[in-house]
């Protein structure tokens, strides 16, 4: 009985996982460098109640259940890496994070002139003494000078302040126009024109990432037209993606691996339609969607319970206690009249949600993504959902050459219903 209580409370909290039971060999090779010529021929893996099999994605239509919903996430990847080159020739890069100080909203910051602050990682931050770094731009046809200071240290990063003139330009101009895409550290290669758009949905619309949420890569415009006339619904919602998307596993287990803390906003509109469609299959495009819908359902119990702070940590879903009456519909009703009590438009939260094996989905009923890391958060969250058939999935995927990683091809999860 001792072992049964055991095995039930190790289950129910995966913090005990040894992350070196989640590795797969992944040879250099297999992993996409450069995206293919068109975004929608790539191959496309189906996995339906257990079964394995291959497609492309300009068919993923024929592969939807029927009254399927999609939830997209709309972030932009924004030109975050900034270069400097101190008088010594000493090159400097500032990696652009997420706002910080008075502003912390990323629109409000993108529209800042003269003057703002950011959290940031630095390249060759040794190098970089007291002294305020300078660089001289060209925005639009005109000169401008911008300027770095370093602030302070942070635990994982540092706090840096640009400033520049003429004070009339605002910053997203700057880094539009100066900055260069932040494209994964696995690539091994310099950004070229080609990922000015490619690594981008065609859908972004809101500037904050410093990843892309490369499951909305393989989606065109005539996939969308094919969708809509199959009835396939579709939603939107942001959350910016962070660099700690990158972040490894290094710990042996996961209980001391700390995830990241990512922005989350959803309109209140899209949560009304989320409850009206609640009873149809709501498969989230890509992990940042998936973990984004599921944070609404315990930012709603911890709303229940007390909490307006629309924050989710990363064991919440572990040590909450959900009553048997509490489900998706509940919590989206909660949310939708919170909202409406404090006339807001969106509902702003973050999240440092973990999903992991043992992990019950509330919301989401499958899941569209691409090929993930060895040893990392994310192929955690795709054994949450398919328990050890991923080891099947992407052994399959190695044996029938399918592109890994944000370039390469993308999944579709169907797993069984389990409502239990």
């Amino acid at each position: 009985m001792a072992n049964f209580a055991l095995f039930k409370d190790l289950m129910a909290n995966p913090s005990s996982i040894r992350i070196k039971d989640y590795d797969y060999p992944l040879p250099n090779e297999r992993i996409a460098k450069f995206p293919l010529a068109t975004r929608d021929v790539s191959k496309l893996l189906t996995y339906k109640q257990g079964k394995i099999g291959a497609s492309q994605f300009h068919s993923l239509d024929q592969h939807l259940p029927a009254k399927s919903v999609l939830v997209f996430n709309e972030t932009r990847v924004i030109r975050a890496r900034l270069l400097f080159r101190k008088k010594t020739g000493a090159l400097i890069e500032i990696f652009c994070l997420e706002p910080m100080g008075a502003i912390s909203d990323f629109q409000l910051a993108f529209q800042q002139q003269g003057e703002v602050g950011w959290k940031c990682m630095v390249g060759n931050a040794k190098r970089w003494k007291e002294e305020s770094l300078e660089r001289e731009l060209t925005v639009d046809g005109q000169p401008l000078i911008l300027r770095a200071r370093k602030l302070e240290k942070l635990e994982d990063g540092f706090k840096i302040q640009f400033s520049w003139e003429p004070h009339t330009i605002v910053f997203s101009e700057i880094i539009e126009q100066s900055g260069l895409i932040p494209l994964p550290p696995y690539m091994n290669r310099e950004a070229v024109a080609e990922d000015a758009t490619r690594y981008q949905t065609v859908y972004a619309r809101y500037d904050g990432s410093v990843a892309a949420p490369t499951a909305g890569l393989h989606f065109t415009d005539a996939l969308f037209e094919k969708l809509g006339s199959r009835g396939i619904k579709t939603e939107k919602l942001t959350l910016h993606v962070g660099a700690g998307t990158f972040k490894p596993v290094s710990a042996e287990h996961i209980a001391d691996h700390s995830m990241h803390t990512e922005k989350i906003v959803v309109s209140l509109d899209t949560l009304r339609n989320l409850h009206m469609l609640v009873p149809q299959p709501i498969i989230p495009v890509g992990t940042t969607s998936m973990r984004s819908l599921e944070s609404l359902f315990w930012m709603a119990l911890k709303l229940q319970n007390g909490d307006s702070g629309f924050s989710v940590d990363q064991w919440d879903p572990y040590q909450l206690n959900v009553p048997e009456t509490f489900n998706a519909e509940k919590a989206l009703s909660i949310l939708i009249t919170y909202l409406e009590k404090e006339n807001l438009d969106n509902l702003k939260g973050e999240t440092r949600l973990m999903i992991a094996p043992s992990y019950k989905f509330r919301l989401a009923k499958g899941l569209i993504t691409n090929f993930h890391q060895p040893k990392s958060t994310l192929l955690l969250l795709v054994s949450a959902m398919l328990g050890d058939d991923w080891k099947e999935v992407y052994q399959y995927a190695l044996d029938h050459d399918f592109r890994f990683l944000s370039y390469g091809d993308s999944c579709l999860f169907l797993p069984k219903n389990d409502d239990s």
